[in-house]
């Protein structure tokens, strides 16, 4: 039986967050929103948009989301 947690989620989450990598961000909606990770909690995340409100988004309305790369002057 596999472990309830292996804790993945959140160690990949603090990697984004920490090097601000940029991310697109698939809704169960089907919108797509682009940003990157600026904090992050069981329940949802923030994501900070360039010329564009921050979102607070529930983990459970997101479909899934990828690497973009690195954020905007960062190389």
């Amino acid at each position: 039986m596999p472990a309830e947690s292996t804790s993945a989620e959140a160690r990949y989450l603090k990697f984004l967050a920490d090097k601000q990598r940029r991310i697109l961000v698939k809704l169960v909606n089907g919108e797509t929103l682009r940003g990157w990770i600026e904090y992050y909690d069981r329940n949802m995340l923030r994501l900070t948009r360039e010329g564009k409100p921050n979102l607070f988004i529930f983990k459970d309305q997101i479909a899934y989301l990828a690497e973009e790369g690195p954020h905007p002057g960062q190389g």
